[in-house]
């Protein structure tokens, strides 16, 4: 089905693909490439340099200035505003705007704010108002001004707290292979708790490096990479955190709310850890000594180090 403009709008472009709507008072100019199936509501601007993709729906009040490129089944919802260059001044113009990238299958909230350079992952979620100031991961939800992580989507959640309380308990199996949440041995009596883990009695290996992350404000997250050959055991010695792992077909969130649970990370899986309380420590104990060369911290890459095609 060819594309359908309305009449009140001003559309220069000649790259424009079957099945796309553009509503009332729209203006697009000439350089703009948008693809099929779009809906480009009422009183938005695509200037020269904009890509849409496939599918693309873009809400009323939405300005797409040069440098811009949103793939295919993203959602821009109103008025969200985007930038382009850090240090506007009138009638000044750098020699090369910055790229802004809006990756498949992500969603932007009314009123947000993104800034010049910016990268929105694939199916992350961008909430009302948000200001983002950094990149955002795929499969990211950010809120807030700056923007900050509070989730992912499509990721199954297991013993996650409530409020930051820790449900003890309710032990999460993993659906993830390979990985493994494991119970360490606990030895209580009146004069305190030892925990305790030996080869082939909870720890599935012996360790060459054992680091610690502590002091992580609680908008932060760490990890986002996997290794090429080196196995990981995650325990959170002090405090909570919330770990990710992802093989490229599933997701799963791991709370570690106590130092008997560790968290078993063999190689070839993508791990993420955020939402840290203020006083957590997570201990690492790692197969391999610290090379650089054995990490993956591209996630596209590592989708293609496994075969998954995107």
């Amino acid at each position: 089905m060819a594309s359908l403009t309305h009449p009140t709008a001003d559309v220069q472009a000649s790259s424009i693909g079957d099945d796309t709507r553009i509503w009332q008072f729209c203006v697009i100019l000439p350089g703009a490439t948008i693809g099929r199936g779009c809906n480009i509501c009422a009183h938005v601007l695509i200037e020269n340099d904009v890509v849409l993709g496939d599918n693309v729906t873009v809400k009323s009040g939405v300005q797409l200035w040069d440098g811009v490129t949103v793939e295919d089944d993203a959602f821009l919802g109103p008025n969200v505003t985007f930038t382009n260059d850090l240090k506007p001044r009138s009638k000044r113009y750098p020699e090369r705007f910055a790229r802004t990238f809006v990756r498949r299958g992500a969603s932007i909230g009314a009123n947000a704010t993104i800034l010049p350079g910016i990268t929105i992952g694939e199916n992350a979620m961008v909430g009302a108002g948000a200001v983002v100031t950094r990149d955002v991961p795929d499969f990211a939800t950010v809120i807030g001004n700056p923007a900050t992580i509070i989730g992912y989507t499509n990721t199954k959640a297991s013993a996650l707290a409530v409020d930051g309380a820790p449900n003890e308990g309710n032990e999460a199996i993993s659906i993830v292979p390979g990985v493994e949440l494991i119970s360490l041995r606990v030895a209580a009596d009146m004069r305190g708790k030892l925990t305790v883990a030996q080869e082939g009695q909870g720890l599935p290996f012996l360790p060459q490096r054992i680091f610690m992350v502590h002091d992580v404000p609680s908008r932060e997250t760490r990890g986002e990479h996997a290794h090429h050959e080196c196995h990981q055991l995650l325990i959170c010695a002090h405090g909570q955190c919330v770990a990710i792992a992802d093989n490229g077909f599933v997701r799963q969130e791991f709370l570690l709310d106590a130092n008997a649970k560790a968290l078993y990370m063999p190689p070839r899986i993508w791990g993420t850890q955020y939402r840290y309380s203020n006083d957590a420590v997570l201990l690492v104990l790692a197969s391999h000594p610290y090379d650089p060369a054995d990490y993956v911290r591209d996630y596209r890459e590592y989708l293609e180090l496994i075969g998954v095609s995107e």
